[in-house]
């Protein structure tokens, strides 16, 4: 299933999305040099996160594999790359397929907590993924990047705020594609569940190929957000953005 667009109108601009999703592509641009292999593992060299450096399991100086004939050397251990490496990519089909994602959904949840809120909720989302990924491997030398686990903290929230609201879906069923529009908690829900079937198997091991523990840790500390956010405050009303 993949999302085409949601029928869920907003009452501003969402700048912070726009700002997050441009963000991104500077990033892949700037940093990782349109995905050309030499810039392309540079950063991940240089700004991923690798758990094992960050939390101390590997010395500076180790050699870690990055694909079938290329290797770099750890550096000293980087905090930073706890943010850096939720604005980087490994591929087109990863940044697109992101941001896709973050267009459809981020709109809503920005217009509900606010700009400002709306940034810090991300990057805390997106610590949360990261952290959850950590706990599952962390001695793992596998470079971690994309915005998928803080992108999974606004899909969390989105499905809390607005359970109801539709969602147009493009599904493949075999060479048979079609579109329908089903109940946004419907999606994503079952988003969530195929992270979990795909992340349970994987229990134990520490090789690369996707975080699903990031987009657990990230979805769920989006719910977490709305759920409080709720009884904090109630929904504003719905008023179309012109």
């Amino acid at each position: 299933m993949f999302p085409l667009r949601d029928h869920n109108p907003t009452r501003r601009t969402p700048w912070v999305t726009y700002g997050l999703i441009a963000l991104n592509f500077w990033v892949w641009a700037r940093w990782q040099g349109f995905g050309f292999p030499e810039p392309l593992l540079h950063s991940l060299c240089e700004r991923a996160l690798i758990p094992g450096a960050l939390l101390g399991f590997s010395e500076p100086g180790s050699l870690i594999p990055l694909g079938s004939e290329a290797s770099c050397r750890l550096g000293e251990r980087n905090p930073g790359s706890v943010f850096t490496s939720m604005f980087m990519h490994g591929g087109w089909l990863h940044l697109l397929g992101n941001m896709w994602f973050l267009f459809v959904f981020g709109d809503n949840v920005e217009d509900r907590l606010g700009p400002l809120r709306y940034g810090v909720f991300y990057l805390l989302a997106g610590v949360a993924a990261a952290t959850a990924q950590m706990l599952y491997a962390p001695s793992s030398v596998v470079p971690m990047v994309g915005a998928s686990g803080a992108i999974g903290g606004v899909m969390g929230a989105y499905a809390v705020f607005y359970p109801k609201a539709r969602v147009d879906l493009l599904v493949f069923l075999g060479f048979f594609v079609t579109r329908v529009a089903v109940p946004a908690a419907l999606m994503l829900v079952y988003w969530f569940a195929i992270q979990v079937l795909a992340g349970l198997p994987s229990l134990g091991q520490s090789g690369g190929g996707v975080a699903f523990w990031a987009h657990i840790g990230g979805f769920l500390a989006g719910v977490g957000w709305a759920v409080l956010e709720l009884t904090r405050s109630p929904a504003p009303p719905r008023r179309k953005r012109r």
